[in-house]
């Protein structure tokens, strides 16, 4: 009988508000062997603690305070759970697959690291820096985990459910082709490998099952049911790649309607948006004062450039530290972080495109460009600026209605990938937020008639 030293040896439980316990793998076992603990408490995991999960949107959702290191455990725990849940059909698929524990461990760093590489701000940092050598925070994130945590990923030799067989070892390529769409350059993918990473970059991911019940919770704002357990359980590796039982259809749509709504609600909340416009303004100029420099040739210094960092160093420039340019900068900062806003919005136009064709994609340049040419040539000269908020919603690729979703019949023993379309026709291919914003109202009632004169045209 196992006694409580080989029952509990080498595992642990870290709460948490949306999965209640996550089980995780700390030394105990055999001696020298990596584990998760291990590169949980690397400083670049670490260094998530110090970026918010929700950029902006903390200074519209006071209790938003949670981090992208929170965000990662629970993708880190959600896509054990996936891997749990695919391995028998992966393994009739695929006979050459690795063994069960190695798949889950493989799928559980992918969903921890699948975040390491984001820097202050997140997705707006990728928008507003990164853009300058054509990178994002996936790219940074492939670079650290082939680079600095490679050592720790290769010596894992368990999941919290068992050790890996004989001579197993996760190469680390797999953890990083799991964590982005895009191809990993250099790397062919073995087969059972391509058929595992819609279950951390599809439409309902191991990340996007975690954040939208995390960000709603935490946030407070009532997103709708989430059935998570449902979508996991009749999940499964079909000849076709990951596929979905019908049983679970009605979940997977509520889910992307949630996704949804928190969309509007948070992310593309009119405030934050307002924020984001503002802060669009100071955000390069002062990343280039203190990183100054591509993140992949300092991953040193981008080690220890946090969202904390950043904040601490505008408010010393704010108080009067350092030359002209960052003391005006710092005084912009201050305004941002006081919310004291400069930009007033005039005018939201809503556009759901039910069909591909229908689907509108204007740039922010292109609405802006549109509107100036419509306004009263006395007006043409005005300050404002706008904004577009656009996310896809269907769980297909709505340039060409090819389901990213395979969902199966039982009834009829096949892959009806019609009804997925017909179950998704009830959410917009994609919804977009058209916004104007002005420092007053003075030229309002112009603005509005040319958005919707815009919109009117091209819808």
């Amino acid at each position: 009988m196992k006694g409580a030293a080989d029952t509990y040896g080498g595992r642990a439980l870290i709460a948490d508000p949306i999965h209640q316990y996550i089980l995780y793998t700390r030394p105990g076992t055999i001696p020298g062997e990596a584990t998760e603990q291990d590169v949980i408490d690397t400083p670049w995991v670490q260094r998530l603690r110090r970026i918010p999960q929700l950029q902006s949107a903390r200074w519209v959702f006071p209790a938003a305070e949670h981090s992208r290191f929170q965000h990662s455990l629970g993708a880190m725990h959600l896509a054990g759970r996936f891997a749990q849940q695919l391995y028998p059909s992966l393994r009739a698929i695929f006979p050459d697959a690795p063994s069960a524990p190695l798949i889950e461990e493989l799928l559980r760093m992918a969903g921890l690291l699948h975040d390491v590489g984001h820097g202050p701000f997140g997705h707006f940092f990728d928008e507003n820096y990164l853009d300058t050598w054509g990178i994002d925070h996936e790219i940074v994130g492939r670079a650290l985990i082939t680079g600095p945590l490679a050592e720790l990923v290769e010596g894992l030799g368990a999941s919290p459910t068992a050790d890996f067989e004989a001579g197993e070892r996760i190469d680390p390529r797999w953890v990083a082709y799991l964590i982005a769409s895009p191809e990993l350059q250099g790397f062919e993918a073995p087969a059972w490998l391509v058929a595992l990473k819609p279950a951390m970059v599809g439409a309902y991911s191991a990340d996007n099952m975690d954040y939208v019940p995390r960000d709603s919770y935490i946030c407070g704002v009532a997103a709708g049911p989430v059935d998570i357990q449902r979508i996991l359980h009749y999940s499964f590796i079909s000849e076709r790649g990951l596929t979905l039982h019908a049983h679970a259809a009605e979940a997977l749509y509520m889910f992307l309607s949630s996704r949804l709504y928190l969309y509007e609600q948070v992310y593309f909340h009119r405030t934050v948006r307002r924020i984001d416009l503002q802060l669009r303004e100071v955000f390069r100029p002062t990343v280039e004062l203190i990183l100054s420099g591509n993140p992949l040739e300092r991953l040193d210094q981008y080690l220890t450039f946090t969202e904390w960092a950043l904040l601490s160093e505008v408010s010393r420039w704010a108080l009067g530290e350092g030359d002209a340019r960052k003391r005006e900068l710092g005084k912009a900062w201050s305004e941002v972080v006081e919310r004291k806003l400069k930009w007033r919005l005039l005018y939201q136009g809503h556009t759901d495109a039910v069909d591909a064709g229908a689907a509108l994609g204007v740039s922010r340049a292109e609405f802006a460009r549109m509107i100036r040419e419509r306004l009263p040539a006395r007006t043409r000269s005005i300050e404002f600026e706008v904004d577009v908020a656009a996310q896809e919603s269907r769980a297909f690729n709505p340039l060409n209605e090819t389901s990213d979703i395979l969902l199966y019949d039982p009834l009829e023993d096949r892959f009806q990938q019609s009804q997925v379309l017909d179950l998704f026709r009830r959410l917009p291919v994609r919804m977009t937020l058209f916004r104007i914003f002005a420092r007053d109202t003075a030229h309002s009632r112009e603005l509005i008639a040319a958005a919707n004169a815009v919109l009117g045209a091209t819808t």
